[in-house]
């Protein structure tokens, strides 16, 4: 009984450490750039890829989306292999929110982490790929619509979230829950980016200010 606890507390933990490693702030400063002083502040790899350069804005992404992968798709394998209730699935979700947890308030970086979109798009595409499909296909179309990446990120996330609704719910609600809950993040996080779309100072992808 004691063991059954222990291994899935050991995933979250380590799925948080890893979500904690904040790859936009450790690959900024390599090359000598201290992101948190540079563009939005962000640590994440849209703030990477215009202040640092557009190979290491795509590298940070990578990182970023692996921090959500592995915890989601790995760790049930390796650490849970049964899961709750005897579903992988559901550990995924578990070890995943603990990633996105890390990746959001990371214990190595002042709890000062990124937005969770790449993070969230690798717990999607170890879970729910199909809603990961979506996501992306309306995030590119609408970055193409607008040229702002964080109404593309609000806008995938929101549809992900009803998307969810329509596919996953004969599977239960415990994953249209997790989407949904994982859009108001990604809402929130992007408060700032809300305040400055209203007032007209949002950067958008390839204008001048």
């Amino acid at each position: 009984m004691l063991s059954a606890l222990i291994e899935p507390a050991v995933g979250v933990v380590a799925a948080y450490l890893l979500g904690s490693i904040p790859s936009g702030l450790l690959i900024a400063r390599a090359r000598g750039v201290d992101i948190r002083k540079s563009g939005s502040g962000n640590i994440g790899a849209t703030n990477v890829f215009r202040c640092v350069g557009k190979t290491w804005g795509v590298i940070t992404f990578a990182a970023d989306f692996l921090k959500g992968f592995l915890p989601a798709w790995l760790f049930p394998r390796i650490v849970w292999q049964a899961g709750p209730a005897g579903d992988p699935a559901t550990a995924g979700l578990l070890f995943g929110a603990a990633a996105i947890a890390g990746h959001n308030w990371p214990i190595f970086a002042g709890f000062k982490g990124g937005k969770g979109v790449a993070t969230g798009a690798g717990i999607l595409a170890a879970v729910a790929p199909a809603a990961m499909a979506v996501g992306l296909a309306s995030w590119v179309i609408i970055l193409a619509l607008t040229r702002y990446v964080s109404v593309a990120s609000i806008s995938a996330a929101l549809l992900i979230a009803v998307f969810g609704w329509f596919r996953y719910r004969g599977q239960g609600y415990l994953l249209p829950v997790f989407l949904s809950l994982l859009a108001l993040l990604v809402v929130w996080r992007h408060r700032a980016n809300l305040r400055r779309l209203l007032n007209g100072t949002e950067h958008g992808w390839g204008k001048r200010k």
